[in-house]
C-alpha cells in the first residue's frame, strides 16, 4: 500500500513537472510580448495568440501624439522551421517591422526568411487594422507621343486682314481723244426672250438697247455702262 502510493506521488510529481515546463514554455512563447521601436520612435509590442488552426499576431504601437495597431493571422506550423523555435520566427518578423515608420505599413503578408522555403500558408497575412492606413496614392503617369515630343509648338502670329481693292475705276478720256468703238460681237441664238424697252429716250435709254444688240445677255449691263460712258 505504501509502495503503491509513493508510486503516484512520484508519478504526480513528474506531471507536475512536465506541465510547469509546458507553462513556462507557453508563457515565453504566447503570453510575453516582443518589444520593439519603429524608425519614428513608437513603441511597439507583439503579441501572439491561438485562435482555432490560425495562429494570430497583433502590433500595438503608441507614441506621444498617437496610438494604433493590427492584426495577422496564420498557419506558420507549416513550417518546420517555426516548429523548433517559435519566438525566433516573430522576432525576425520585428527585425523588419522596426525599420518602418509605422508598424502597422508594412506588406500585408509577412515571412521571415527562416520560414522562405515554406509554402504559402505559412505566411502571416495582413487581417485589420485601426486607425485604417491611409491606401497609397499611385503616381499619375503623363505619357506623349513621340510626334508630340519632337514636334514642337509652333504660335502662328495673327496676320492683319488686307484691305481688299477696290475695283478700278476707267481713266477719263482725254478731250479730242477717239472714242473707241466695242467691237461687234455676234451674239450666240439664245432663246427668244421678251427685252423691256427702255422707259427714257434718253442717252441711257440707246446705251441699254445697244447693249441688248451687240454684247453677250451676260455682259449687257457692262456694256451699256461703258455704251453711256462714251455718249456722255
Amino acid at each position: 500500500m505504501t509502495a503503491r502510493v509513493s508510486t503516484l506521488l512520484l508519478l504526480a510529481c513528474c506531471l507536475w513537472a512536465a506541465q510547469g515546463q509546458n507553462d513556462s514554455a507557453k508563457k515565453s512563447i504566447w503570453d510575453d510580448p516582443i518589444k520593439f521601436n519603429t524608425k519614428a520612435k513608437d513603441a511597439c509590442l507583439m503579441h501572439v495568440s491561438g485562435q482555432g488552426d490560425y495562429t494570430k499576431l497583433r502590433i500595438s504601437c503608441r507614441n506621444q501624439a498617437k496610438s494604433y495597431y493590427c492584426d495577422y493571422q496564420g498557419k506558420p506550423n507549416f513550417c518546420r522551421s517555426y516548429n523548433n523555435n517559435p519566438r525566433h520566427y516573430f522576432t525576425q518578423i520585428m527585425w523588419d517591422l522596426r525599420k518602418l515608420q509605422n508598424a502597422c505599413q508594412g506588406p500585408r503578408l509577412l515571412k521571415p526568411l527562416m520560414c522562405k522555403k515554406a509554402t504559402d500558408e505559412a505566411q502571416m497575412v495582413f487581417v485589420s487594422a485601426w486607425p485604417k492606413p491611409a491606401a497609397p496614392k499611385s503616381p499619375v503617369k503623363i505619357t506623349y507621343d513621340r510626334t508630340q515630343q519632337q514636334a514642337k509648338p509652333v504660335t502662328q502670329k495673327p496676320t492683319a486682314s488686307k484691305p481688299q481693292p477696290s475695283p478700278a475705276k476707267p481713266a477719263a478720256a482725254k478731250p479730242g481723244a477717239k472714242a473707241v468703238q466695242p467691237k461687234k460681237t455676234t451674239p450666240k441664238p439664245t432663246k427668244a426672250t421678251t427685252t423691256p424697252r427702255p422707259t427714257e429716250q434718253g442717252g441711257d435709254g440707246r446705251s441699254v438697247k445697244l447693249a441688248q444688240e451687240y454684247c453677250w445677255k451676260s455682259l449687257q449691263g457692262v456694256c451699256a455702262y461703258f455704251i453711256s460712258w462714251f455718249h456722255n
